[in-house]
């Protein structure tokens, strides 16, 4: 008999003598359902979340052509003649112009055309040469890193689609906890640290996605619960309810501006989290012609605005200009609105102007993208969706390994099983905090307990 055949028998062996709560049954079982649910998507996440993390660097290698330029000496061109230059090359309403940050960036331009949509068209600022064009990717910059963040949060595949992630976050949550739980030692000699690569190939899977979730479990709680502010049903209402209450941008904040009904999520290349449903300001016509495109970069440099700030364009008599910026450091973000005509500031906000809750979920999403803490955040947040494609791809492995043929090979329920308060409490938590991913594991609680005799047995 080998080696890894007696390893495996003696793991039997001290399986078959350890003796399991229910409650211990129970949470392995919940373990197993929320894997079998939330793993294929968790590991579309980590990769398409992965590269993201850098896609600053990706998209200075595959778009440099566009992106940059070679330094000059002397001034660069106006504003208004960057933006001429694009309107000649695609003709269209010009939407949102974005300066150039360092001396070898090119500024860009988004124009809105009748033949292909919005297009971000790129001019080197000391010749006015035009670079190229790329489908307008917001706040992404690249088509490739557009793509990467609509598929991270199946935003490519719709509205309806993109409430899974909510539901998914909810129950990967669970995962954790139950893992953990799971994991904890109790005095056991199973390979808890370490992995023990001389034992069964199953055994060697079972210790690769533990010793990862046992090292990792807290990252992936954090990627997970930071997520759920772009969610679609728990991010907008915490969103609505948090400035209601003066935790996001205190309504007193610009309570005298006068505002229209667009929010700014549907008014602006980009804006705050906090800042997504409150409406755009206005513009008050005075008879004079409005500041144009150098005066309004003029006012915002002029106000201290951190460099790489995009600017959305006035839509109509009464809409404004609007600066945003969301720089590595939440610290520097900020959006300004001038009025068109004056040029006054009629809103003029940044990181320290939020609210605790506005703070608190801006900050967690600066370090979920990986930039609060520069290099060491972006690597440690890579590392996360690391571990979470090993511990998916093992945890897929080990559950097949084990899995009795014609079967689900779900753990067991003892005979005499009752719902353990512990499940309750969780299921309990989950659905008040998140009410999509409780309603899902309302469901699978329900069905679990419903199935008939038979059927249990199929998937044990």
């Amino acid at each position: 008999m080998s080696t890894a055949e007696l390893a495996e028998g003696a793991e039997s062996a001290q399986a078959q003598t350890t003796v399991y709560t229910p409650l211990y049954r129970a949470i392995w079982r919940w373990h197993f359902y929320a894997g079998l649910i939330v793993l294929p998507f968790m590991i579309l996440l980590a990769v398409t979340g992965g590269v993201y993390l850098f896609k600053d660097e990706i998209n200075a290698v595959l778009y440099r052509e566009v992106l940059t330029v070679t330094p000059q000496d002397g001034v660069t061109l106006n504003p208004s003649q960057i933006v001429a230059k694009a309107s000649e090359f695609a003709p269209g309403q010009v939407v949102s112009y974005v300066p150039p940050a360092l001396p070898s960036d090119s500024a860009a331009v988004t124009v809105d055309t009748e033949a292909s949509g919005k297009i971000r068209v790129y001019v080197d600022p000391y010749n006015g040469q035009v670079l190229g064009q790329l489908s307008d990717s917001g706040f992404a910059r690249t088509p490739l890193m557009l793509l990467m963040r609509k598929v991270h949060s199946l935003n490519y595949f719709g509205e309806a689609p993109n409430r899974i992630i909510e539901i998914v976050g909810g129950w990967a949550l669970v995962l954790v906890v139950t893992g953990f739980y799971l994991w904890w030692p109790r005095g056991r000699n199973v390979g808890v640290f370490t992995i023990r690569t001389k034992a069964a190939p199953r055994t060697v899977w079972r210790d690769v996605h533990v010793v990862t979730g046992a090292y990792a479990g807290l990252f992936i709680f954090f990627l997970a619960i930071t997520g759920m502010p772009w969610s679609g049903v728990w991010g907008k209402y915490v969103n609505i309810y948090a400035d209601q209450a003066g935790l996001g941008y205190p309504p007193e904040y610009w309570s005298e501006v006068p505002k229209s009904k667009v929010p700014m999520v549907e008014g602006m290349s980009q804006t705050a989290w906090a800042l997504e449903n409150t409406p755009m300001p206005v513009s008050t016509p005075n008879g004079a012609a409005p500041i144009g495109i150098d005066q309004a970069v003029a006012a915002f440099d002029g106000l201290g605005i951190h460099k790489g700030y995009v600017i959305d364009f006035p839509g109509g008599a009464q809409g404004v200009f609007s600066a945003s910026v969301f720089p590595d450091q939440i610290i520097g973000e900020k959006i300004i609105h001038l009025d068109q005509y004056s040029g006054a500031p009629l809103f003029n906000g940044g990181f320290a102007d939020l609210g605790i809750v506005g703070k608190s979920i801006e900050w967690g999403v600066s370090v979920h993208m990986g930039q609060e803490f520069g290099i060491i955040n972006q690597w440690l947040m890579a590392l996360s969706c690391l571990a979470i494609v090993v511990m998916s791809v093992a945890g897929i492995v080990m559950w097949w390994k084990r899995k009795p043929q014609g079967a689900l090979g779900a753990p067991r329920y003892p005979a005499d099983f009752r719902i353990p308060r512990a499940l309750l409490v969780i299921a309990l938590v989950v659905g008040m905090v998140f009410p999509l991913s409780g309603l899902s594991l309302v469901a699978v609680l329900v069905v679990d307990c419903l199935l008939p005799k038979r059927w249990k047995e199929k998937l044990a």
